[in-house]
């Protein structure tokens, strides 16, 4: 399946020599290896209810920003910005992901959404809707469609094909673990990827690649080479979705919050999980893989993954936080009018 997010998904990228990718967990390579990946106004706060939990609408106690002039590489990431050109450079993928993408390919993925999940607008969900919204309108991007799907495990993802009729899907156990403010940073990070263009170019390698698996030999050469760049270019790219994810929520607490809970999270446990510790379990990670063997084994660990460690985005989108990068961007934004935020 070709998704821009959270769903199973090939990955690029080549020598990443800084200390930003060393700490990412990108090894320096010697060659190419297989590696298979296993895979938000108005709003909800939590409030117990006997042994239910109800979601009460409410407000933001400021208006937000609105980044009315934002550029997706106002806030791409470094990796992601070396490793897209990477992958532009590749010799005929976006001409043979074209002829291979068509709009078969997207009406059976629209009607397969349309049929098995719950479409999300003024009439249906509409708090929920209300969150994707704002979060469009803050990063000056149109909204999709939004859906969401029956699920227990949780996750979201993002799909687009040919730069037509996007959408997000969020499943309903994502619903249940997170809060008002971190549900809108989840999906501030799927339009990041949409802002980024991040879903047609995932789309058009995905099937490159399972494409070249379909010949002998030479072909599932190709199709390893590429699945392990993909996977490299797909970490990256989850580090600028992130970046969003903060532009949208602007508070680092919320973005590392939803990264706590997807680590080690559920219902019965999310009021007492700690950011705070949670960054600080980050730092002590980065030491304990500071040693020769415990890159090895970081490396080990991070090479066969779609996303970056939690605890490793974390510590990035609260370093980002804290960037002149990031003061900067929040200069140029413009505070949402009180009208409009009511």
């Amino acid at each position: 399946m070709a998704v821009s997010v959270s769903a199973p998904v090939l990955f690029l990228c080549y020598d990443q020599s800084s200390e930003l990718s060393r700490r990412m967990g990108y090894r320096k390579p010697k060659g190419f290896s297989s590696g298979r990946s296993s895979l938000s106004s108005i709003g909800f706060r939590s409030e117990k209810v006997g042994r239910l939990r109800a979601r009460v609408p409410i407000c933001r106690a400021v208006p937000p920003l609105l980044f009315k002039d934002l550029d997706a590489d106002d806030f791409r990431h470094p990796l992601d910005k070396q490793n897209t050109l990477l992958l532009r450079a590749i010799p005929g993928l976006n001409e043979f992901g074209k002829a291979l993408l068509g709009s078969m390919t997207e009406q059976i993925m629209l009607l397969e959404n349309i049929g098995t999940s719950v479409l999300v607008s003024k009439n249906q969900l509409s708090d929920l809707h209300g969150l994707l919204i704002e979060a469009a309108e803050i990063l000056n991007i149109e909204a999709p469609d939004l859906y969401v799907r029956q699920s227990p495990v949780p996750n979201a993802y993002t799909l687009a094909i040919s730069g037509k009729k996007p959408f997000i899907v969020v499943h309903t156990s994502l619903i249940e673990l997170l809060t008002r403010e971190e549900l809108q940073a989840v999906l501030a990070h799927e339009l990041g990827h949409l802002k980024c263009d991040h879903g047609v170019w995932l789309t058009f390698a995905n099937i490159l690649t399972l494409g070249a698996y379909t010949v002998p030999a030479f072909g599932q050469m190709i199709a390893r080479t590429l699945e392990e760049q993909l996977l490299r270019w797909l970490r990256s790219a989850e580090l600028t979705c992130d970046r969003a994810a903060l532009l949208v929520a602007q508070d680092p607490k919320v973005v590392v919050s939803v990264l706590m809970k997807l680590a080690g999270g559920c219902p019965s446990i999310a009021e007492q999980l700690n950011v705070d510790a949670f960054l600080e379990q980050a730092r002590s990670y980065d030491k304990a893989s500071s040693s020769p063997l415990g890159w090895y084994i970081r490396n080990a660990q991070t090479s066969q993954l779609s996303h970056p460690l939690p605890v490793l985005r974390a510590r990035e989108i609260d370093e980002w936080s804290r960037s002149l990068e990031y003061r900067s961007l929040l200069k140029r934004a413009n505070r949402r009018s009180t009208k409009q935020n009511v």
